[in-house]
């Protein structure tokens, strides 16, 4: 196997802290591998140095000779004066270096070694550039090849520089968060083209099916040092956990071990200048291990909510759409849309990008006036949104001075208070990042300070758009945590496909043009329902006549046939059996977790987990295909 990078004792500091120290790690031919870590632990940082846009303060990064790197960052820069197609071209790589050589030599008169660059023209294979780069900026959802950058949203931009990544079908491709502002689909397209077998691939990314699908190798940045897992996301949980096992035990052999050596070191002080000066310093080796801290950082957000009442919001009837602009057609976000709103509900809402998921939301929450119907919200609602927008902190305060400026002490319920500081603390803000400046924090930092001061007004409503950009995986674990066992509403806006999985209960699906889809279960659940309905395009090229003949088939009464007295009654049972089977499963799922259980009864429920699933699967089809009948 061809080493492609090998990384050499690199150390990197930011003022007086240290980010990684003496990182040592190869990356070889054909290796797919994530990156994993907490926020503002340096991975960005990492990227940059792998990719020559950073420096580390020692080490070095060798990579393979005549090997070709692409690098996505997490901000893509570009000139505002550049078009979309343009900026295919900006870049600078091999291929469009050849191609401005090309044209360069066909403007000047005689053509001089025209054969030369006809000769490499053909085996960069740089006639289809343009074709390529198009192909895949479509798959991206960017159409508009002649746009103006400076029109692009920063979402927009950032897939317009991944398509320029890809485009360059680089040997080695290093991506940081390349699943941020793709829909779901595009995502979907991602994971298969990024798991082909020859490509080379280091990425930072939150998504975890993402990770699980593509990646067969972790490197774990913790502690400032680096570990490597042969395997996949679901292989890494595992052996990290063994590792985290092995350190536990070790710094407990250590600390009976330390007991034991400092009670000989404080023995006979007068004499401890005739003490092994070996077994002196081992002493101070064996101290560090001793008080080695090796439980996880975790916030734990036991947070109450305010009193909800039985009136949650009822959509009444309610219609938008944006009018026609040059070359656009009318824009239909809902037409005629009713939904009523239960307590203690929690729906994820999905869709392609600019089918209206977020201007639902704003008109939700007063920020948009629909253009008929209305939304009546209880009296007792009390939102919390989160959204990516909503970031805009005084760069030159305080984080605690952040905190305090929404309340000096937080309630938690049941006469518990607690600090700014101390609740700031959960949020795995050390004492020492408190009084920094908030322009010293990472994007991933500053999102967990959003999401905490959000949290600590108590909502009973959380709306969350967007919520996994930019936040850690431990983040988006005890996020994920806290919203199962949330006492109050959620409505979640995402395209990661494993947190709506854990979250919601029932999903709305955008499809555009003021479709607008209820479905009972959660992501994973509605893309296997999907795949089960017959494909409209292929019916329509088979129930279309042909050219020149007449279909003189009597036309069928097309009514929806009402349901059965024994349908309605099986409808009815199969809502109280899924209702019934998921609260079983949650009750045996916190049970999994409670780490309170004995083998036998571990053993018992792991095989009961299943069956529930597979009751629950056919169950939820069952109903989906009575609801479609008229009662």
């Amino acid at each position: 196997m061809v080493s492609y990078l090998q990384v050499q004792n690199l150390t990197r500091r930011v003022g007086d802290r240290t980010l990684f120290s003496d990182l040592s790690f190869g990356i070889g031919q054909g290796h797919k591998v994530g990156l994993i870590a907490r926020n503002g632990t340096g991975k960005t940082t990492l990227l940059n140095i792998l990719a020559g846009t950073d420096q580390a303060d020692e080490g070095n990064v060798v990579y393979h000779n005549g090997l070709k790197v692409g690098y996505l960052p997490q901000q893509p820069v570009y000139p505002k004066d550049l078009t979309v197609i343009e900026a295919c071209f900006w870049h600078g790589n091999d291929t469009t270096n050849l191609i401005r050589e090309y044209e360069q030599c066909m403007a000047t008169d005689g053509h001089p070694g025209l054969e030369v660059i006809l000769d490499r023209m053909e085996r960069e294979g740089a006639w289809d550039y343009e074709a390529r780069s198009k192909s895949i900026l479509s798959k991206l959802n960017i159409t508009d090849f002649k746009q103006p950058l400076s029109q692009l949203s920063g979402g927009q931009l950032k897939r317009v520089a991944l398509a320029n990544v890809l485009i360059t079908e680089p040997d080695f491709l290093i991506l940081d968060e390349p699943t941020n502002h793709l829909d779901l689909q595009m995502i979907e397209w991602l994971e298969e083209y990024l798991a082909r077998g020859t490509l080379t691939l280091l990425m930072v990314t939150h998504d975890r099916y993402f990770l699980d699908r593509v990646c067969n190798y972790i490197l774990e940045l913790d502690d400032e040092t680096v570990y490597t897992y042969f395997g996949n996301y679901a292989y890494f949980l595992e052996k990290r956990q063994e590792r985290l096992d092995v350190a536990r035990a070790e710094v407990a052999k250590a600390n009976n071990l330390y007991r034991t050596e400092l009670d000989w070191m404080r023995r006979m002080p007068q004499a401890r200048g005739h003490k092994a000066r070996y077994r002196e310093e081992a002493f101070y080796d064996l101290e560090k291990v001793a008080k080695r801290r090796i439980e996880e950082q975790s916030m734990r957000l036991e947070m109450k909510s305010t009193y909800i009442g039985s009136k949650i919001f009822e959509a009444e009837y309610v219609s938008k759409a944006f009018p026609a602009k040059e070359g656009k057609e009318e824009k239909i976000i809902l037409k005629d849309f009713y939904y009523n709103f239960s307590r203690y509900e929690k729906m994820g809402i999905v869709g392609n990008n600019g089918t209206g998921k977020s201007t639902f939301v704003k008109m939700l929450l007063g920020e948009v006036r629909p253009d008929s119907g209305r939304f009546v919200v209880g009296e007792t609602v009390r939102f919390g949104y989160f959204c990516q927008d909503g970031i805009k902190f005084d760069e030159q305060m305080k984080v605690i001075d952040a905190v305090r400026k929404i309340a000096d002490y937080i309630d938690f319920g049941g006469g518990k208070h607690l600090s700014a500081m101390q609740f700031l603390q959960h949020f795995m803000f050390t004492p020492q990042q408190q009084q920094s400046y908030i322009y010293k924090l990472s994007g991933g930092e500053k999102s967990r300070l959003h999401l905490c001061t959000i949290l600590m007004q108590n909502p009973n409503f959380l709306i969350l758009d967007e919520p996994t950009n930019d936040l850690d995986i431990v983040t988006l674990q005890v996020l994920e945590q806290y919203l199962q066992d949330f006492h109050g509403c959620v409505i979640v806006i995402s395209h990661d496909r494993y947190f709506m999985d854990k979250v919601v209960d029932h999903l709305l699906v955008f499809k555009g043009d003021g479709n607008v889809k209820d479905f009972p279960g959660n992501y994973t659940q509605f893309r296997e329902w999907e795949k089960l309905l017959p494909n409209p395009a292929s019916e329509n090229k088979e129930s279309k006549p042909q050219a020149g003949t007449t279909d003189n088939r009597p036309k069928r009464h097309e009514q929806k046939r009402k349901m059965t007295f024994k349908e309605k009654k099986e409808f009815e049972q199969l809502e109280t059996e899924i209702s019934n089977l998921e609260a079983e499963k949650a009750e045996i799922e916190n049970a999994l977790c409670s780490g309170s259980l004995s083998v036998e009864k571990i053993t018992e429920l792991s095989k009961r987990l299943p069956v529930i699933e597979e009751e629950l699967d056919e169950k939820s089809m069952r109903w989906l295909e009575l609801s479609e009948i008229e009662s």
